[in-house]
């Protein structure tokens, strides 16, 4: 393979959603082998949202829950919907945007979470994962004569609005959070 076609198919692979999925699922495996991703002090150890840890300084919890996930069916519903939803986002906005929408989302989830919801644990890419929903539904406003991506973004509005309906009858999720990435 030459050098064009490798540049070509690297830059058109989403490989920071590949990286951040690797991660992620590195992060798990970790706690998974230091006792479990549903013990709170392994999760706290990964970088888990503790409010009362952030009020004394640890600030980095407020990105770091995007790598920490709570148990199997968590990180598997997670890792699925930013395989999918990333690669199509990481083309759609490129690497850089999309690693900076990606963990600005996290960042402005945890920050609701950490607002609004102060004595609970959190973890979980869904923030960020909330926050690629939003664009999508951006690009829907801002194409408005392009007919696939304003229907691509009613069918994104229909996913929001059935993953808030969702939170709000689910024990254990962070509607905040999700709010906040949106």
């Amino acid at each position: 393979m030459n050098y064009a076609n490798w540049r070509s198919r690297f830059q058109n692979s989403a490989y920071v959603t590949n990286g951040i999925l690797a991660v992620t699922i590195l992060v798990f495996i970790l706690e998974t082998l230091s006792g479990g991703s549903t013990n709170n002090a392994v999760l706290v150890a990964y970088g888990a949202r503790a409010n009362p840890l952030i009020l004394y300084g640890q600030w980095w919890r407020l990105i770091t829950p995007v790598f920490v996930h709570i148990g199997l069916t968590h990180i598997l519903m997670n890792g699925f919907s930013l395989y999918f939803l990333g690669q199509m986002t990481e083309r759609l906005f490129g690497h850089w945007r999309f690693f900076l929408l990606y963990f600005i989302a996290g960042f402005a989830g945890n920050v609701a979470s950490f607002a609004f919801s102060p004595n609970t644990l959190a973890a979980g890419a869904s923030t960020a994962i909330f926050g690629l929903l939003g664009a999508c539904l951006m690009l829907g406003d801002t194409y408005r004569e392009n007919p696939v991506i304003r229907q691509l973004a009613r069918q994104f509005l229909l996913l929001v609005v059935l993953n808030l309906a969702f939170n709000l009858f689910s024990s254990g999720v962070d509607i905040y959070g999700h709010i906040g990435g949106l």
